[in-house]
Protein backbone atom coordinates (compact mmCIF):
# COMPACT_ATOMS: atom_id res chain seq x y z
CA UNK A 1 0.00 0.00 0.00
CA UNK A 2 0.90 3.68 -0.94
CA UNK A 3 2.12 5.28 2.17
CA UNK A 4 0.26 9.00 2.94
CA UNK A 5 1.89 12.24 3.22
CA UNK A 6 1.32 15.55 4.40
CA UNK A 7 2.44 17.84 0.96
CA UNK A 8 0.51 21.11 1.87
CA UNK A 9 -0.86 22.81 5.67
CA UNK A 10 -2.20 26.34 6.42
CA UNK A 11 -4.32 27.52 9.01
CA UNK A 12 -6.81 30.82 9.21
CA UNK A 13 -7.78 32.57 12.49
CA UNK A 14 -10.26 35.34 12.74
CA UNK A 15 -8.81 38.96 12.89
CA UNK A 16 -10.71 40.09 15.79
CA UNK A 17 -7.84 39.25 19.25
CA UNK A 18 -9.35 39.06 22.47
CA UNK A 19 -6.94 39.24 25.19
CA UNK A 20 -7.15 38.83 28.24
CA UNK A 21 -7.55 42.44 29.24
CA UNK A 22 -10.79 42.64 27.31
CA UNK A 23 -11.92 39.18 29.33
CA UNK A 24 -11.42 41.34 32.33
CA UNK A 25 -14.05 43.52 31.58
CA UNK A 26 -16.53 40.54 31.23
CA UNK A 27 -16.07 39.10 34.35
CA UNK A 28 -13.92 38.74 37.62
CA UNK A 29 -10.77 37.41 36.23
CA UNK A 30 -7.00 39.43 35.67
CA UNK A 31 -4.44 38.56 33.26
CA UNK A 32 -1.89 36.99 35.86
CA UNK A 33 -5.03 34.84 36.98
CA UNK A 34 -5.61 33.64 33.12
CA UNK A 35 -1.59 32.87 32.33
CA UNK A 36 -0.65 31.26 35.65
CA UNK A 37 -3.30 28.60 34.96
CA UNK A 38 -2.97 28.57 31.28
CA UNK A 39 -0.35 30.04 29.42
CA UNK A 40 -2.97 31.84 27.74
CA UNK A 41 -2.20 36.16 26.90
CA UNK A 42 -4.81 36.16 23.43
CA UNK A 43 -7.54 34.38 21.47
CA UNK A 44 -9.12 34.85 18.49
CA UNK A 45 -13.09 35.14 18.01
CA UNK A 46 -15.19 35.46 15.17
CA UNK A 47 -17.48 38.39 14.26
CA UNK A 48 -21.13 37.23 14.44
CA UNK A 49 -22.55 34.62 11.15
CA UNK A 50 -18.89 33.15 10.35
CA UNK A 51 -18.68 29.66 11.36
CA UNK A 52 -15.74 26.57 10.99
CA UNK A 53 -16.69 26.19 7.81
CA UNK A 54 -16.06 29.76 6.39
CA UNK A 55 -12.70 29.24 8.61
CA UNK A 56 -11.55 26.10 6.75
CA UNK A 57 -12.64 27.31 3.03
CA UNK A 58 -10.07 29.85 3.90
CA UNK A 59 -7.23 27.47 5.86
CA UNK A 60 -7.96 24.97 2.64
CA UNK A 61 -7.20 27.69 -0.05
CA UNK A 62 -4.10 28.22 1.57
CA UNK A 63 -3.30 24.46 2.46
CA UNK A 64 -3.74 23.74 -1.17
CA UNK A 65 -1.57 27.00 -2.64
CA UNK A 66 0.86 25.55 0.22
CA UNK A 67 0.76 21.61 -1.69
CA UNK A 68 0.69 23.08 -5.47
CA UNK A 69 -2.53 21.96 -5.94
CA UNK A 70 -5.86 23.39 -7.18
CA UNK A 71 -9.14 22.81 -5.92
CA UNK A 72 -10.33 20.72 -8.62
CA UNK A 73 -7.55 18.06 -6.74
CA UNK A 74 -10.03 17.29 -4.09
CA UNK A 75 -11.17 14.20 -4.15
CA UNK A 76 -12.51 13.88 -0.27
CA UNK A 77 -12.81 15.72 2.91
CA UNK A 78 -12.36 14.84 6.26
CA UNK A 79 -13.67 17.49 8.72
CA UNK A 80 -12.98 17.40 12.65
CA UNK A 81 -14.90 19.49 14.53
CA UNK A 82 -17.19 19.88 17.65
CA UNK A 83 -18.76 22.91 16.90
CA UNK A 84 -20.32 22.60 13.53
CA UNK A 85 -22.25 25.37 12.21
CA UNK A 86 -25.65 23.41 12.44
CA UNK A 87 -26.85 20.40 14.41
CA UNK A 88 -27.04 18.83 10.53
CA UNK A 89 -25.83 18.54 7.93
CA UNK A 90 -21.62 18.46 9.01
CA UNK A 91 -19.58 21.32 8.53
CA UNK A 92 -17.52 18.93 6.09
CA UNK A 93 -20.15 19.15 3.52
CA UNK A 94 -20.46 23.02 3.67
CA UNK A 95 -16.89 23.56 2.84
CA UNK A 96 -17.29 21.27 -0.03
CA UNK A 97 -19.66 23.67 -1.60
CA UNK A 98 -18.00 26.89 -0.50
CA UNK A 99 -15.11 25.42 -2.38
CA UNK A 100 -17.05 25.09 -5.55
CA UNK A 101 -16.38 21.14 -5.29
CA UNK A 102 -19.70 19.66 -6.86
CA UNK A 103 -20.04 16.15 -5.28
CA UNK A 104 -17.19 15.26 -3.77
CA UNK A 105 -17.52 12.91 -0.75
CA UNK A 106 -17.36 14.67 2.71
CA UNK A 107 -17.10 13.28 6.37
CA UNK A 108 -17.17 15.01 9.82
CA UNK A 109 -15.70 13.31 12.95
CA UNK A 110 -16.95 14.62 15.94
CA UNK A 111 -14.20 13.88 18.87
CA UNK A 112 -13.44 17.02 20.25
CA UNK A 113 -9.66 17.82 20.67
CA UNK A 114 -8.19 14.71 19.60
CA UNK A 115 -10.19 15.01 16.30
CA UNK A 116 -7.68 16.11 14.22
CA UNK A 117 -5.36 13.18 14.48
CA UNK A 118 -8.39 10.66 13.72
CA UNK A 119 -9.02 12.66 10.73
CA UNK A 120 -5.62 12.54 9.38
CA UNK A 121 -5.70 8.41 10.23
CA UNK A 122 -8.79 8.28 8.35
CA UNK A 123 -7.47 9.73 5.29
CA UNK A 124 -4.37 8.02 5.64
CA UNK A 125 -6.14 4.88 5.36
CA UNK A 126 -8.19 6.31 2.36
CA UNK A 127 -4.99 6.92 0.78
CA UNK A 128 -3.22 3.69 1.39
CA UNK A 129 -5.83 1.72 -0.04
CA UNK A 130 -5.95 4.02 -3.11
CA UNK A 131 -9.99 4.79 -2.65
CA UNK A 132 -8.92 9.04 -2.79
CA UNK A 133 -5.58 10.79 -3.92
CA UNK A 134 -5.92 14.08 -2.38
CA UNK A 135 -7.75 14.84 0.85
CA UNK A 136 -8.05 17.81 3.15
CA UNK A 137 -7.72 17.38 6.45
CA UNK A 138 -9.51 19.58 8.58
CA UNK A 139 -9.60 21.13 11.86
CA UNK A 140 -12.28 23.94 12.67
CA UNK A 141 -14.03 25.39 15.75
CA UNK A 142 -16.32 28.28 16.74
CA UNK A 143 -15.88 28.11 20.31
CA UNK A 144 -16.86 31.85 21.23
CA UNK A 145 -20.38 31.55 20.69
CA UNK A 146 -20.76 29.10 23.12
CA UNK A 147 -19.02 30.06 26.14
CA UNK A 148 -20.73 31.55 29.30
CA UNK A 149 -18.33 34.59 29.43
CA UNK A 150 -19.45 35.64 32.93
CA UNK A 151 -17.63 35.10 36.11
CA UNK A 152 -19.87 31.84 36.63
CA UNK A 153 -18.26 30.81 33.59
CA UNK A 154 -14.66 32.19 33.40
CA UNK A 155 -12.60 28.62 34.07
CA UNK A 156 -13.96 27.27 30.58
CA UNK A 157 -14.13 30.80 28.91
CA UNK A 158 -10.98 32.22 29.39
CA UNK A 159 -9.12 28.36 27.70
CA UNK A 160 -11.17 28.84 24.17
CA UNK A 161 -10.74 30.26 20.86
CA UNK A 162 -11.76 30.20 17.46
CA UNK A 163 -9.49 28.70 14.13
CA UNK A 164 -9.12 26.51 11.19
CA UNK A 165 -6.32 24.41 10.28
CA UNK A 166 -5.89 22.30 7.06
CA UNK A 167 -3.39 19.55 5.88
CA UNK A 168 -3.81 18.25 2.17
CA UNK A 169 -3.05 14.43 2.47
CA UNK A 170 -1.51 12.41 -0.78
CA UNK A 171 0.77 9.49 -1.85
CA UNK A 172 3.87 9.90 -1.19
CA UNK A 173 5.96 9.58 -3.78
CA UNK A 174 8.76 8.65 -0.97
CA UNK A 175 8.20 5.42 1.15
CA UNK A 176 10.76 7.05 3.87
CA UNK A 177 8.32 10.54 4.53
CA UNK A 178 4.85 10.74 5.58
CA UNK A 179 2.73 9.19 7.94
CA UNK A 180 4.55 5.96 9.56
CA UNK A 181 1.81 5.80 12.37
CA UNK A 182 -1.44 5.99 14.02
CA UNK A 183 -2.38 4.97 17.49
CA UNK A 184 -6.04 6.03 18.95
CA UNK A 185 -7.92 5.09 22.15
CA UNK A 186 -10.77 6.31 24.00
CA UNK A 187 -12.69 5.71 28.10
CA UNK A 188 -15.84 6.55 27.19
CA UNK A 189 -16.19 5.94 31.55
CA UNK A 190 -14.55 9.99 31.73
CA UNK A 191 -16.73 11.18 29.43
CA UNK A 192 -18.74 13.58 31.91
CA UNK A 193 -15.42 14.86 33.00
CA UNK A 194 -15.39 16.58 30.08
CA UNK A 195 -18.53 17.73 27.91
CA UNK A 196 -21.31 19.87 27.21
CA UNK A 197 -24.26 18.36 28.03
CA UNK A 198 -27.00 20.09 25.65
CA UNK A 199 -28.48 20.16 23.13
CA UNK A 200 -29.18 16.58 23.87
CA UNK A 201 -31.43 14.17 21.67
CA UNK A 202 -32.30 12.38 25.06
CA UNK A 203 -35.54 14.94 25.70
CA UNK A 204 -37.75 16.54 23.72
CA UNK A 205 -36.59 19.58 21.66
CA UNK A 206 -32.89 19.17 22.41
CA UNK A 207 -33.27 21.28 25.55
CA UNK A 208 -35.36 21.73 28.65
CA UNK A 209 -36.30 25.01 30.49
CA UNK A 210 -34.28 23.79 33.27
CA UNK A 211 -31.05 23.38 31.29
CA UNK A 212 -31.08 26.82 30.20
CA UNK A 213 -31.48 28.26 33.56
CA UNK A 214 -28.42 26.42 34.80
CA UNK A 215 -26.18 26.73 31.95
CA UNK A 216 -26.04 23.04 30.88
CA UNK A 217 -25.37 23.73 27.34
CA UNK A 218 -21.92 25.28 28.36
CA UNK A 219 -19.35 23.02 28.29
CA UNK A 220 -18.12 21.80 31.47
CA UNK A 221 -15.23 20.24 33.42
CA UNK A 222 -13.35 18.63 35.89
CA UNK A 223 -9.85 19.93 35.87
CA UNK A 224 -8.21 17.70 38.12
CA UNK A 225 -9.22 14.56 36.30
CA UNK A 226 -8.56 16.05 32.84
CA UNK A 227 -5.30 17.21 34.17
CA UNK A 228 -4.27 14.22 35.61
CA UNK A 229 -5.15 11.48 32.48
CA UNK A 230 -3.87 14.07 29.89
CA UNK A 231 -0.72 13.80 31.91
CA UNK A 232 -0.34 10.27 31.82
CA UNK A 233 -1.83 9.50 28.39
CA UNK A 234 0.02 12.04 26.52
CA UNK A 235 3.69 10.11 27.15
CA UNK A 236 2.01 7.07 26.52
CA UNK A 237 0.41 7.40 23.39
CA UNK A 238 3.55 9.47 22.08
CA UNK A 239 5.75 6.56 23.00
CA UNK A 240 3.07 4.20 21.86
CA UNK A 241 3.22 5.78 18.36
CA UNK A 242 6.91 6.00 18.51
CA UNK A 243 6.85 2.03 18.90
CA UNK A 244 4.62 1.02 16.31
CA UNK A 245 6.73 3.62 13.64
CA UNK A 246 9.81 1.77 14.51
CA UNK A 247 11.32 5.12 16.03
CA UNK A 248 12.37 6.16 19.35
CA UNK A 249 12.11 9.53 21.30
CA UNK A 250 15.67 10.53 20.84
CA UNK A 251 14.85 10.38 16.78
CA UNK A 252 11.87 13.05 17.07
CA UNK A 253 12.68 16.95 16.01
CA UNK A 254 9.80 18.11 17.32
CA UNK A 255 6.55 17.12 19.53
CA UNK A 256 3.58 19.19 18.10
CA UNK A 257 0.41 18.26 20.74
CA UNK A 258 -2.87 19.34 21.12
CA UNK A 259 -3.08 23.65 23.06
CA UNK A 260 -4.96 22.38 25.80
CA UNK A 261 -3.72 24.43 28.89
CA UNK A 262 0.19 25.45 28.53
CA UNK A 263 0.66 23.59 32.14
CA UNK A 264 0.01 20.00 30.07
CA UNK A 265 2.25 21.31 27.35
CA UNK A 266 5.29 22.18 30.00
CA UNK A 267 4.45 18.48 31.95
CA UNK A 268 4.35 16.29 29.17
CA UNK A 269 7.94 17.30 28.32
CA UNK A 270 8.97 17.44 31.82
CA UNK A 271 7.28 13.74 31.90
CA UNK A 272 9.03 12.18 28.66
CA UNK A 273 11.89 14.28 29.88
CA UNK A 274 12.32 16.46 26.67
CA UNK A 275 13.85 19.90 26.34
CA UNK A 276 10.90 22.50 26.75
CA UNK A 277 11.67 23.56 22.73
CA UNK A 278 10.87 19.96 21.76
CA UNK A 279 7.16 20.50 22.95
CA UNK A 280 6.02 23.54 20.76
CA UNK A 281 3.20 25.25 22.17
CA UNK A 282 1.93 28.62 20.79
CA UNK A 283 -1.58 28.21 22.92
CA UNK A 284 -0.57 31.98 23.58
CA UNK A 285 -1.27 33.55 20.99
CA UNK A 286 -4.55 31.39 20.23
CA UNK A 287 -5.78 30.02 22.97
CA UNK A 288 -7.38 25.86 23.07
CA UNK A 289 -9.11 25.36 19.46
CA UNK A 290 -9.79 21.97 19.96
CA UNK A 291 -9.73 20.32 16.91
CA UNK A 292 -8.29 23.21 15.51
CA UNK A 293 -5.15 23.23 17.40
CA UNK A 294 -2.89 21.03 16.15
CA UNK A 295 -3.35 21.53 12.75
CA UNK A 296 -2.47 25.57 13.01
CA UNK A 297 0.16 24.45 15.84
CA UNK A 298 2.18 22.33 12.50
CA UNK A 299 1.40 25.05 10.14
CA UNK A 300 2.80 27.78 12.77
CA UNK A 301 6.14 25.39 13.82
CA UNK A 302 6.44 24.98 10.13
CA UNK A 303 6.35 28.87 8.77
CA UNK A 304 8.69 29.09 12.13
CA UNK A 305 11.57 26.91 10.42
CA UNK A 306 10.84 24.14 13.49
CA UNK A 307 9.55 21.75 11.06
CA UNK A 308 12.19 20.85 7.97
CA UNK A 309 11.71 18.26 5.21
CA UNK A 310 13.30 14.78 6.94
CA UNK A 311 12.17 15.84 10.65
CA UNK A 312 10.64 13.30 12.34
CA UNK A 313 7.64 15.11 14.19
CA UNK A 314 5.22 13.77 16.43
CA UNK A 315 1.23 14.66 16.69
CA UNK A 316 -0.53 14.24 19.91
CA UNK A 317 -3.87 14.95 21.56
CA UNK A 318 -6.08 14.25 24.46
CA UNK A 319 -9.24 15.75 25.29
CA UNK A 320 -12.88 15.11 25.41
CA UNK A 321 -14.33 11.43 25.27
CA UNK A 322 -12.24 10.86 27.18
CA UNK A 323 -10.04 10.42 23.79
CA UNK A 324 -6.63 10.55 22.83
CA UNK A 325 -4.41 9.68 19.53
CA UNK A 326 -0.82 10.57 17.93
CA UNK A 327 0.69 10.26 14.83
CA UNK A 328 4.44 10.13 13.75
CA UNK A 329 4.68 12.00 10.49
CA UNK A 330 8.25 12.05 8.66
CA UNK A 331 8.08 15.23 7.07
Amino acid sequence: MTRSRITGIAFHVPERVVTNADLEKLMDTSDAWIVERTGIRERRFVEPGVGPADLAAEAAKKALADAGRRVEDVDFIVFATITRDYMFPGSGALLQERLGLSTVGAMDIHNACSGFVYALATADAFVRVGQYRCVLVVGAEVQSTGLNLSTAGRDMAVLFGDGAGVAVVEPSADESRGVLSCVMHAEGAHAKDLWAEAPTSLVMGRFTQQMLDEGRGYPQMNGRQVFKHATTRFPEVILESLERAGHTLDEVALIVPHQANKRIGDAVAERLGVPPAKVFQNIERYGNTTAASIPIALADARDQGLVKPGDLVVLAAFGGGFAWAASVVRW
